[in-house]
């Protein structure tokens, strides 16, 4: 949690807002990797990608 509170006191005083978008996007896409891994669903991932 530590980090989290530390991405938000750079986005606030720098202003830099845009990273956090970019942020969830890269957390949804390694929770998909890692949710597909090991199951059925892998074949359907090459289809995203």
């Amino acid at each position: 949690m530590e980090f989290i509170s530390d991405l938000w006191a750079f986005a606030r005083t720098r202003k830099k807002f845009w990273l956090f978008p970019l942020v969830l996007a890269m957390i949804v896409v390694g929770l998909l990797i890692v949710l597909v891994q090991s199951s059925a669903l892998m074949s359907s991932m090459y289809v995203l990608f």
